[in-house]
C-alpha cells in the first residue's frame, strides 16, 4: 500500500478523531490504547500541560477515514514514562542543548505492553517509515528534541529497528497462566518453601478477617469510585509523587469501559473498605495499575495486587497478568522477569556515539540480570521468560 498520496495530521485532542475509526484500528481491545480511556484523560485533566503530557495525536487519513494513527504526546519533562531517560536529559542541559521538548508515542503513566502504531492489517515497515518522517520532520521544524516510542510490541519495534532507532531495554515481572484450573494447581508447579510462604501469606489476611469483592465497571457504585480515589492519593501522598487521576477519570472509564475494569476491593471485619486495586482487561491480558491503603494489614498488598489478580486470570482464562513496572519481590510469588524494549530516534548531535553506547551497556547489563533471576524462578520446572 502506498502512503503518499494519504493526508498526515497532527491533533491536539483525540476527540477530532472518531472514536469508532480509532478502535477499529485495535487488533486486540486492549482498553488502555482505547479512544475511551485516552479520552477520558484528556477530559479530566490527566494529561495536560500541567503535567507535561500534551496531547499531540499522529493520524493517517485516506479520504477522511482513518487508515492508521498513534497515540503521541509532547513532553515537558520525564514524569510517567517508566523509561528513564534522567542521565540522557542531565547530558542534554549540561551541555547547554534543549532536551524539552520531546515526542512520546506511550500510554501516559501505564508502562504496559501493547500497540502504539495502530493500524488496518499487518504493520509495514512502509507505514513505520511514513511515520517516523513525519514525525522527524516536525522535530526538525519546532526544535522538539527527539521522539521515543515506549513499551510497543515486538511486531512495531523490530520496523523500529529496521529503521536504526536507537533500542533501550529493561525487565518487568510477569504472571504467564499455563492453563491452571486453580489457585491450588498454580501453586503445584512451584517449589515447596515458596509454595508454603504463598500460603502462609493468603492464610494471614483471611485470619485477620479481610474479605475481597470483584467489580466491573457495571457493578461498582459510586462509593467504590470514592474509594478507589482516596486510596490511589494515599499511595501518592505516602510516596511523595503527583497524583495524576482523579474521581471524575475514574468514573468516566467505569461507564465508557465498564467490561474492562477489574475493582478488588478489600473489606474488614467491620464491612469497611479498607484498600483496593484497580486493573484493566482485555482479550487475553490482565493489567495491575493503582493500589492503595488506608490500614496497613500484613501482607494485604500481596493478596490485593497479585493473588486476587491471578485468581482472577485463572477463573477467567486470561493468559498473561502484567502487574506493573519494577519489584523483584514479584519472583517469589511466581512473576516472571520479561525483557521490556523501547525505541528512541535523537535529533544528530555531539551526543550520538554515546548514547549508542549507552543502549549497548543497558542490554549487557539487562541481559545478565535477567539471566540471574532465570536462575532463581519458583517454579519446580523453570518457565522461560
Amino acid at each position: 500500500m502506498s502512503f503518499e498520496d494519504m493526508e498526515f495530521r497532527f491533533h491536539q485532542h483525540i476527540q477530532e478523531i472518531p472514536a469508532q475509526q480509532w478502535n477499529a484500528l485495535l487488533c486486540e481491545f486492549n482498553p488502555l490504547i482505547s479512544h475511551e480511556f485516552l479520552a477520558a484523560m484528556e477530559q479530566h485533566g490527566c494529561v495536560s500541560e500541567t503535567f507535561g503530557w500534551m496531547p499531540l495525536h499522529a493520524a493517517l487519513y485516506e479520504d477522511d477515514q482513518l487508515v492508521a494513527a498513534m497515540p503521541l504526546y509532547l513532553k515537558s519533562n520525564n514524569y510517567g514514562e517508566f523509561v528513564f531517560d534522567h542521565a540522557w536529559s542531565s547530558a542534554y542541559q549540561q551541555a547547554g542543548i534543549g532536551y524539552y521538548p520531546k515526542l512520546v508515542s506511550a500510554v501516559p503513566y501505564t508502562p504496559a505492553f501493547g500497540e502504539r502504531l495502530l493500524c488496518k492489517g499487518e504493520l509495514s515497515e512502509s507505514l513505520v517509515s511514513t511515520f517516523l518522517q513525519q514525525i522527524q520532520s516536525f522535530s526538525d521544524k519546532n526544535g522538539i528534541s527527539g521522539f521515543h516510542c515506549l513499551f510497543p510490541n515486538s511486531a512495531e519495534l523490530d520496523c523500529y529497528q529496521q529503521q536504526h532507532l536507537m533500542i533501550r531495554h529493561d525487565c518487568q515481572y510477569h504472571w504467564h497462566n499455563q492453563a491452571y484450573e486453580s489457585f491450588d494447581d498454580f501453586l503445584a508447579q512451584l517449589v515447596s518453601r515458596k509454595r508454603k510462604n504463598i500460603k502462609k501469606e493468603r492464610t494471614s489476611v483471611e485470619q485477620q478477617g479481610i474479605t475481597f469483592r470483584w467489580l466491573d465497571g457495571h457493578t461498582a457504585k459510586e462509593k467504590d469510585w470514592v474509594d478507589v480515589t482516596r486510596f490511589y492519593n494515599n499511595t501518592f501522598e505516602e510516596k511523595w509523587g503527583m497524583a495524576t487521576f482523579n474521581l471524575g477519570f475514574f468514573q468516566q472509564i467505569g461507564k465508557t469501559l465498564p467490561e474492562n475494569i477489574l475493582l478488588v476491593l478489600a473489606d474488614d471485619t467491620d464491612g469497611q473498605c479498607i484498600a483496593g486495586a484497580l486493573m484493566y482487561i482485555s482479550e487475553s491480558h490482565l493489567y495491575g495499575r493503582h493500589w492503595g491503603c488506608d490500614e496497613q494489614v500484613d501482607n494485604l498488598h500481596f493478596e490485593t495486587c497479585y493473588y486476587q489478580g491471578i485468581e482472577y486470570c485463572i477463573k477467567h482464562g486470561l493468559k498473561v497478568f502484567e502487574p506493573g513496572a519494577q519489584g523483584e519481590h514479584k519472583v517469589a510469588r511466581g512473576f516472571v522477569p520479561t525483557l521490556t524494549r523501547s525505541a528512541h530516534w535523537m535529533r544528530p548531535g555531539p551526543f550520538d556515539q554515546a548514547l549508542q553506547n549507552f543502549c549497548e551497556q543497558e542490554r549487557q547489563a539487562v541481559f545478565e540480570y535477567i539471566d540471574q533471576l532465570n536462575n532463581k524462578l519458583p517454579y519446580r520446572q523453570q518457565e522461560s521468560s
